[in-house]
């Protein structure tokens, strides 16, 4: 099978490692729009949605603004209890998250 076209997509740095060896793993993709960046991430479907969260926003945001001022979509739609699995929420090989502000900010 061959790998999801995601994955084909310009991102910042190598993938990010979250599975441990020997673990099967998905590779996500992590968008955060306020830097116009993205980051892959390599993760266990059995890894917590907040642990992505934590991990994308180390890569991506280096401000001190708390987790909880930001919210992870996928599909369009926030993820509102955080501490599920990436399966159960129906995160899939490429699937790709949006990691943006809770709320919305002006314009300068």
């Amino acid at each position: 099978m061959s790998a999801p076209f995601v994955t084909q997509l310009r991102t910042r740095g190598d993938v990010i490692q979250m599975a441990p060896a020997g673990v099967a793993a998905i590779t996500v993709r992590v968008e955060m729009p306020e830097v116009w960046d993205v980051v892959r991430v390599a993760v266990a479907p059995t890894e917590s949605v907040l642990a992505l969260k934590l991990r994308a926003l180390a890569a991506l945001h280096a401000a001190g603004e708390p987790a909880e001022a930001f919210v992870m979509k996928l599909r369009g739609f926030e993820v509102l209890d955080e501490s599920t699995t990436l399966a159960s929420v129906g995160a899939i090989d490429g699937s790709i998250f949006l990691l943006t502000h809770r709320r919305r900010r002006p314009v300068r």
